[in-house]
């Protein structure tokens, strides 16, 4: 992964690079926080890849569960074409197996408590069951278990 950094390096010079705990995007710092990991970790240039995506898109916000998943999409998107440009591929498996986390949360988040149905967000931390009427909030966090709490009646 080493060359990989230096090639990206060279020519994103205005992306800062930062070795951390985990493979992230800063649009606050303008990092592209990597973890440093073995020779034989295939995976790991792969997701260096995907967070350059997200800061070649410019991926600064979002302000809905399935914005996210949209941005998610697309830095995977960019993150192929960044992999053709440098000779490498990314296994199309394990691209769909991390976008699965996103769709299995996004679903988790949006499942009605009351009658299970499939909802709509209403705002950043709230949905509404277009079935039954239950409105629930959910955490800001997308780090966090998507936990449910009945919204209290007006």
């Amino acid at each position: 992964m080493e060359k990989l950094l230096i090639k990206l390096k060279a020519s994103y010079p205005f992306i800062n690079f930062k070795p951390g705990a985990t493979f992230s995007w800063s649009p606050k710092t303008n990092h592209v926080i990597y973890k440093i990991s073995p020779d034989d970790d295939v995976v790991a240039p792969w997701s260096l890849l995907h967070e350059v995506g997200h800061a070649l898109l410019e991926h600064n916000d979002y302000s809905s569960d399935f914005q996210l998943l949209t941005l998610e999409v697309s830095a995977w998107e960019k993150a192929k074409q960044l992999a053709e440009s440098l000779n490498y591929t990314i296994d199309p498996d394990h691209i769909q197996d991390c976008l699965d986390t996103y769709r299995d949360w996004l679903y988790q988040r949006s499942t009605c408590p009351t009658c299970t149905n499939c909802s709509l967000q209403t705002n950043s931390r709230t949905y509404a069951c277009f079935n039954c009427g239950t409105n629930w909030n959910v955490s800001s966090s997308r780090m966090c278990r998507p936990y449910r709490k009945l919204a209290k009646a007006i």
